[in-house]
């Protein structure tokens, strides 16, 4: 089976498409450069779909790595013959390759070596054969100076059976199929642990039994987490008579005297190498199953949250609210740089309320603010409170933003690089600042994992989930571009064909010789070759530069096309951007290239209409309701404003001013089912909410949407 035939199970496209999608990869292509600059190569593969590609393509590899590994292993045992060197050549299954090298792996002694060391392989045989032999006097004849007596010779011939029994690939592949199908996952309390405060959270697993083949994602992963802390046992477990009746039917073939020994092999083979062996893949298996659901989430998530709506280059005052050590206020310009930072301190104990407002309404006076950014930990609610009473001589609007993993950033390398000389307390706030005109651009200086917007992050697998989250990252900030000259390294280092080292390098290059004029000037940065170029120069922009195509994402590689295109309409590049009268009289089969085809063009006068559109929305102001402060404050039956702040696979959390978010199960999203929460929410989508009950001292609230 070629890469190509392995691909084309999973993913639904012409083969064609797969084999031009590859060799782009092969070309040291990004993915984002492939999805929108050579949607004619690809058949308008999407990102995803090339990911998706991508990732099945190594997975062959690898495959093809393990069988040459597994056919080299058992050639040098001299046991390679050609029926077993073409079943690991023709088969593309993992667990059917390691069932098949099973018998030649290299693994601590066993029962069944010890066996055959004492010369008992022969009486397997023979037992296993299934003829009406007289077995005790058979088992006389292989007594040794190891051996001491018939029984001995009957154990070491069963443990050779029970093995043997083990590594059949049909009984293997079969009791698999029960155990997917039938397997049930069962929890026990820990009693020793029972009482313990931190084991109460997990209660409910206390005593839990369901088909593992039905256990939602968070449920298993919970299970895991609970028995990793050492609170519950966890089984994974079919019916063991069912299970032994299935072997006994494919191994026993009648009823004689070696039948009794075959039935004690057969048991033995289950309970001490089948049962575990398979309960373990299987558990394992629907944890790769719940961490790929556990991560897909976290990356959705993700992606709605770096895609949330920026305020824009507005000039900003933030806000980090705190009680006993005041708020710390940093004034920013309409890049993000720092201007002014000071603290204030309205709340007790101080109570300085009437210094506080004078100090803010001079800020915003002095420093020209146009919005305030206020961050939703501590004391948020109270400090919003404290500022719309201030009688500003202007318009200010007012925003709540999530700083969740604000702190994470003021105390990181990039925090330190960026403002060196100030204390944790101003990065902290300067980062409110910068999330509020632009997210993405102040989130992808924090890792994604400290943002705290996914279920189970630390129990899933690691090493996938920065994958799919670096993915993300890189997925968003492409779709949306960044201005080269106000990007900071670690925006520069998700633009596609440019990297940690490359971004270093631009930044140094921007710092001393200005801002960049032009596309073109990246070729000058040191190290950036044309590849890079080719990769990177379309999702950078440069406002009010030398050309206009370069604060679009029309591609350098198409500027003569649009040249002629508007030389052919008898006017200048500037007066066809934007103008749709005369972009629609254009022909887009009139200019094909063999790198730009019809569907790029189509492109290409979609983006002429409207260069450089950003994809996200506006942000808007949002007020909580202004009676509810604390948990005390929430009752049953109120009707609140709140902000989705997080989804799980089961439910989304609201913010409703507090402390504690609420949570809306999946069941109370909408009338009727929800297969996907994503399909009702997105992250930080404005809704009304009912309380349905309150528990004050677990600090647990249950919403609901069905108003």
């Amino acid at each position: 089976m070629t890469n190509i035939e392995f691909i084309s199970k999973t993913v639904t496209t012409a083969a064609k498409n797969i084999q031009n999608t590859l060799e782009l990869l092969s070309q040291d292509c990004t993915i984002p450069f492939i999805a929108r600059y050579r949607k004619d190569t690809t058949g308008n593969l999407d990102e995803v779909v090339i990911e998706q590609i991508a990732k099945l393509n190594k997975q062959y590899d690898e495959i093809v790595k393990r069988k040459e590994s597994v056919l080299n292993s058992i050639a040098e045992q001299n046991a390679l013959t050609p029926e077993l060197k073409n079943k690991i050549e023709a088969s593309f299954d993992l667990q059917e390759i390691e069932d098949l090298y099973l018998p030649y792996k290299k693994k601590k002694k066993t029962k069944a070596d010890v066996a055959r060391e004492r010369g008992l392989e022969p009486l397997a045989k023979i037992i296993m054969s299934q003829r009406n032999d007289d077995v005790e006097f058979l088992a006389g004849k292989y007594l040794n100076d190891q051996v001491a007596n018939e029984e001995e010779a009957l154990q070491g011939a069963r443990d050779i059976i029970a093995e043997w029994i083990n590594e059949n690939i049909f009984i293997r592949k079969n009791l698999r199929r029960m155990f997917q199908r039938k397997a049930e996952i069962t929890t026990k309390v820990v009693k020793a642990k029972k009482d313990e405060e931190e084991a109460q959270k997990y209660n409910q697993y206390f005593e839990w039994a369901e088909p593992i083949s039905k256990a939602p994602s968070h449920r298993l992963l919970a299970m895991l987490r609970a028995e990793a802390e050492g609170f519950v046992k966890l089984n994974v477990e079919i019916e063991k008579e069912e299970a032994i009746h299935f072997i006994e039917d494919n191994i026993i073939k009648g009823n004689n005297d070696t039948t009794p020994h075959i039935e004690l092999a057969i048991k033995d083979s289950y309970k001490r190498l089948l049962e575990p062996a398979i309960s373990n893949e299987t558990l394992q298996e629907a944890k790769e199953k719940a961490d790929i659901k556990a991560i897909d989430v976290f990356a959705g998530n993700l992606s709605q949250l770096l895609l949330a709506p920026p305020l824009g280059e507005k000039r900003i005052l933030a806000i980090d609210p705190g009680f006993r050590t005041g708020c710390k206020v940093v004034c920013l310009d309409e890049k993000g740089d720092l201007l002014y930072n000071e603290t204030i301190f309205p709340h007790a104990p101080q109570n300085e309320i009437g210094m506080a407002m004078k100090k803010i309404k001079s800020m915003v006076n002095a420093y020209n603010i146009e919005a305030i950014s206020i961050g939703n930990g501590t004391a948020s609610r109270e400090t919003e409170f404290f500022i719309k009473k201030i009688a500003f001589d202007k318009p200010v609007q007012v925003f709540v933003v999530s700083e969740a993993g604000a702190s994470v950033y003021s105390a990181s390398k990039i925090a330190r690089e960026e403002f060196g000389s100030y204390d944790v307390t101003v990065r902290g706030a300067v980062s409110i600042g910068r999330r509020l005109s632009d997210p993405l651009a102040e989130l992808v200086k924090i890792d994604p994992k400290s943002i705290g917007v996914g279920q189970y992050q630390h129990d899933v697998d690691q090493t996938k989930l920065k994958e799919e989250l670096d993915t993300t990252v890189v997925r968003c900030v492409n779709s949306v571009g960044i201005n080269i000259n106000t990007a900071s390294k670690s925006l520069l280092s998700y633009v596609s064909g440019i990297g940690e080292k490359m971004a270093e390098n631009i930044v140094n290059y921007r710092s001393e010789n200005g801002a960049f004029e032009e596309r073109s000037q990246l070729k000058k940065v040191p190290r950036l070759g044309d590849k890079a170029f080719q990769q990177a120069a379309a999702f950078i922009r440069i406002k009010d530069g030398k050309n206009p195509l370069d604060n679009s994402a029309v591609h350098p590689e198409s500027y003569k096309m649009v040249e002629k295109m508007a030389k052919d309409l008898g006017i200048k590049v500037a007066e066809l951007i934007g103008n749709a009268a005369k972009i629609d009289k254009i022909k887009p089969e009139n200019y094909t290239t063999p790198d730009v085809g019809i569907l790029g063009v189509k492109d290409i006068l979609k983006e002429l209409v409207k260069p450089g559109l950003d994809p996200r929305k506006a942000a808007k102001v949002f007020e909580f309701d202004p009676n509810v402060k604390t948990i005390a404050d929430v009752r049953s039956g109120m009707i609140l404003p709140g902000i989705v702040n997080n989804i799980t696979a089961f439910g989304c959390f609201v913010d409703v001013g507090i402390k504690e978010s609420g949570l809306v199960h999946i069941s109370q999203l909408k009338e009727g089912y929800v297969a996907d929460v994503n399909e009702v929410v997105k992250l930080h989508q404005h809704v009304q909410v009912k309380v349905v009950e309150v528990d004050e001292a677990r600090k647990r609230i249950q919403l609901t949407m069905i108003l």
